[in-house]
């Protein structure tokens, strides 16, 4: 009959036979039936439990994914603000260096530019 919880063929054997011994052959199908019912009911109620859990929870459920869905958005549009100021910020920069550095590089083109025509007025009056 191979092994039940952990209990033998022979060890259910007698089990049945303890029990047909107090309760009488009359008693076991009132008991089985009963047994079966009570089984019935506890699966039924379970169920009931569970339906009534997921209807109770299912708002909340709801609840969590759009506050979810609207922190991901939040943060999207967070992010994609945030780089574009940075960007902005980052292309005033440049373009700040740029004005400042204009005449700078200008005054020392014209400073090379006056040193190489001061050079070549020396070379040719030396030669």
């Amino acid at each position: 009959m191979g092994t039940l919880l952990f209990i033998s063929g022979q060890e259910i054997f007698v089990i049945m036979i303890v029990i047909l011994l107090l309760f009488g052959a009359d008693k076991l199908p009132e008991m089985a039936k009963g047994i079966g019912k009570g089984m019935r009911d506890f699966k039924k109620a379970t169920d009931e439990i569970k339906r009534e859990l997921e209807t109770s929870t299912r708002d909340i459920r709801n609840d969590m994914n759009d506050l979810q869905n609207d922190i991901h958005k939040d943060v999207s549009e967070m992010s994609s603000n945030l780089q574009k100021d940075v960007s902005d910020i980052s292309d005033n920069i440049k373009k700040n260096m740029e004005d400042t550095t204009g005449p700078i590089k200008k005054d020392m083109e014209d400073t090379t530019n006056s040193f190489k025509s001061h050079i070549d007025d020396i070379g040719d009056s030396v030669q």
